[in-house]
């Protein structure tokens, strides 16, 4: 579960109106919104909130380092929430769903020396992809 507004609020990171609600509409479990999901989503509960200022605050919050950009399809970013708790991705190759799991051991352990080409590693990204429930029973 993102603790988004809780980390925002320990940063003593200025919480105005457009800023609170970019960040309530992030927090939660499984989130994976584009940047216009976001923004539509903000103007349900802030009709005024302009696309610049969602951007804007998105941009802030990923240099931050409180929520990640993840490339799932090749098209729109997506912002994940769940910065501070280590976890990979799996996406529905059909609809685009996206969950997030945490799957046992370490991905990046598992790169014999012998593959890293002299590299330092220090992240490792890995994205599951098949179909999921719906799409499959489709």
């Amino acid at each position: 579960m993102s603790d988004l507004l809780e980390r925002l609020r320990a940063r003593g990171w200025r919480l105005t109106a457009q800023r609170r609600v970019v960040a309530e509409v992030l927090d939660g479990d499984h989130v994976h919104l584009t940047a216009d999901e976001v923004h539509a989503r903000a103007a349900e509960r802030l009709p005024e909130i302009s696309r610049a200022t969602v951007y804007n605050t998105l941009g802030e919050l990923v240099t931050l380092g409180e929520v990640l950009e993840v490339s799932t399809d090749r098209r729109a970013m997506r912002y994940d929430p769940n910065a501070h708790h280590p976890h990979q991705h799996l996406v529905c190759a059909k609809c685009g769903t996206v969950r997030d799991v945490h799957p046992g051991g370490n991905p990046l352990a598992d790169l014999p020396d012998d593959e890293r080409f002299g590299f330092a590693v220090s992240n490792v990204e890995v994205t599951y992809r098949g179909l999921c429930p719906s799409c499959r029973a489709a």
